[in-house]
């Protein structure tokens, strides 16, 4: 139940979703508004997708969307907000929802760097509890490429393997003698991807395995 009103059978959720999704295609505002409305959270989101698509979507809407009920209608809003310099994704990197985190920090990574985006990342990749998010967020430091994230991909590069192949990764923009001698243990690192990431960097940068 949403608002008071008692969610539909899943095939008509299906039929209103496909709806959702074709005004978008064929130019009709009015249905995807009626749509943001829908009780199931595939067609609110659905309907945000088909707004942009008719280049109706307001950034009021989008606000209103991030403060969905659903995860998933939250993620889609994420992404329509990249281009939305006036809302600030950094407050949704605490969202209860460990996979709307992940939306936000590729999105961060996907907008210039700003001081608190910056360390709003570091931040996660240093204590957040949740792989997916610390790997996300190690993620949008290296596509930022801003010094003041280093220290936080550094410190990825020792987490499990997951998060040490996006944190070599995240390496590419940086040349220091402490990324060197990373990309140096990364070499030999238990992880295949992990070393395979190393040694085409390292390979790129010129880098030795004695160049100290």
């Amino acid at each position: 139940m949403v608002g008071g009103v008692p969610a539909a059978p899943e095939h008509h959720a299906t039929v209103r979703h496909r709806a959702a999704v074709l005004a978008g295609y064929q130019g009709d505002p009015m249905s995807a508004r009626e749509a943001l409305r829908d009780p199931h959270p595939r067609v609110r989101a659905a309907a945000l997708g088909a707004l942009a698509r008719c280049d109706q979507l307001d950034t009021a809407t989008i606000r209103t969307a991030l403060a969905d009920v659903d995860p998933g209608v939250r993620r889609r809003a994420i992404t329509l907000a990249i281009d939305r310099p006036e809302i600030d994704l950094v407050t949704w990197l605490s969202d209860p929802d460990n996979t709307v985190i992940e939306q936000v920090a590729w999105a961060c990574g996907e907008r210039p760097a700003g001081a608190a985006a910056v360390d709003a990342l570091t931040h996660l990749v240093f204590e957040h509890t949740e792989p997916l998010v610390r790997e996300a967020a190690v993620a949008a430091l290296g596509s930022l490429g801003d010094d003041r994230g280093l220290d936080a991909i550094l410190h990825a590069c020792t987490d499990r393997a997951p998060v040490r192949r996006r944190a070599v990764l995240a390496l590419a923009p940086f040349d220091t003698p402490a990324v060197r001698e990373m990309l140096r243990t990364a070499r030999n690192d238990r992880d295949w991807q992990v070393r395979q990431s190393a040694e085409d960097l390292a390979t790129i940068m010129a880098i030795d395995e004695d160049d100290h």
